[in-house]
């Protein structure tokens, strides 16, 4: 009996130690399965349109009209999380048992390597703030549309009073996620719509009444809000638009934006069949006549927003010059799945620097597909971080 229970002794170790390699065999495939599934799910989603879609085209009336959806660019490919060099790749670390290891990598989304952003040339060599400057020390959180449509903003979409209500919820957010930079909350005004119909002018655009104007400017005074004159040429030229809004520019809160989508001279389409662009030349006469209004009026220095989102949108961007009167902003202004929006930030606005950067938020077009809106967090984790928040 002790000798069958020996032998049966022998055998179990003897299957013992023939099953471990297979045990230990199993512990790498499970590992090398986890990491495939790891490295799956950094794999970014399917493009989508870059551009939020404007309302049908119609003749121009009383109440604005955006144009028609334009056709967009090819959305970029996919692009992959990188690297930082600054970050411990590379470094050695000591393990439990004295041995050196790689210590893990840092990965950024496209949009917020800092290393890429340095390469580019951030941060820009720009001129020292003057007294009464906004940027860089505060961080300007805008509601955008115009009050007589409720399909071309946050501004127009809801009631004065809670359109006003959401906007300081929205800025209370984004000065929680960095205290850092108190936010200026803002209205940002589209005061000359581009139409589908040429008008009475010819010119597919529409200039807003000097009374819409004046209510909104009242409705940010409010509450200590700064507002925004915000021109869509259509077929105008904005040195011919420009000056018609002296007598509210002149005004120490009242700022500038344009929009290089609707400005189609040069092409000659209709707003909404095709995107438009701007050159340098056209920014720089926008900024140099803000920098003139400053001195005329003594005023503190203008912000002045330019959207883009197409590689076009803005040309020869190298020749836009800074001013120390005028604060100039690219503003990221695309729509679109979370990762193509950070593409675009890094393509559009990081890999050509001009001065301050800002980033677009629509409610409504961002979430379409499914998406949750870019909380706070999620878009300062861009490089450099935007200073300039818009709400659609």
């Amino acid at each position: 009996m002790k000798h069958l229970y020996q032998n049966h002794r022998s055998a179990l170790l003897l299957i013992a130690l023939l099953a471990l390699p297979l045990a230990v065999a199993g512990c790498k495939d499970k590992k090398a399965s986890a990491t495939t599934t790891s490295a799956g799910a950094m794999q970014q989603g399917q493009a989508t349109s870059a551009k939020a879609v404007p309302a049908a085209p119609a003749p121009a009336t009383a109440v604005p009209t955006a144009p028609a959806a334009p056709a967009t660019e090819a959305a970029p490919a996919a692009v992959p999380a990188k690297f930082d060099a600054h970050s411990s790749a590379g470094k050695k670390v000591k393990g439990a048992k004295g041995k050196e290891a790689a210590a893990p990598k840092v990965t950024y989304r496209a949009g917020e390597d800092p290393d890429f952003a340095a390469k580019k040339g951030w941060p820009v060599k720009s001129p020292a703030p003057l007294p009464g400057s906004i940027l860089p020390q505060k961080r300007i959180v805008a509601y955008y549309g115009n009050p007589l449509s409720k399909r071309m903003g946050a501004l127009g979409e809801y009631q004065k009073d809670d359109m006003l209500q959401r906007l300081k919820r929205e800025a209370a957010k984004w000065q929680a996620a960095d205290p850092s930079h108190p936010v200026q909350p803002a209205l940002h005004l589209i005061a000359v719509v581009a139409q589908g119909e040429p008008g009475k002018a010819g010119l597919y655009r529409m200039v807003m009444p000097d009374k819409i104007i004046n209510d909104v400017y009242s409705w940010a005074k409010s509450i200590n809000a700064i507002m925004f004159i915000d021109i869509q040429t259509g077929h105008d030229n904005i040195r011919n638009v420009l000056p018609r809004f002296e007598w509210i520019l002149k005004n120490p809160d009242v700022h500038l934006g344009i929009d290089p989508e609707f400005n189609l001279i040069k092409s000659g389409k209709k707003p909404g069949t095709k995107i438009g662009t701007y050159d340098a030349a056209d920014i720089n006469y926008a900024s140099n006549y803000l920098k003139e209004l400053v001195k005329k009026y003594n005023l503190p220095p203008k912000v002045f927003i330019v959207h883009r989102f197409t590689r076009n949108g803005v040309t020869n961007a190298k020749n836009i010059q800074l001013r120390p009167e005028v604060q100039i902003v690219m503003n990221m202004d695309g729509w679109g799945a979370p990762w193509l929006k950070r593409d675009s930030y890094k393509d559009y606005v990081v890999a050509e620097p001009v001065e301050f950067t800002g980033f677009k938020l629509f409610y409504h077009n961002d979430t379409k597909k499914g998406d949750a809106l870019l909380t706070p967090k999620e878009v300062l984790m861009l490089n450099p971080k935007p200073l300039y928040i818009q709400y659609q």
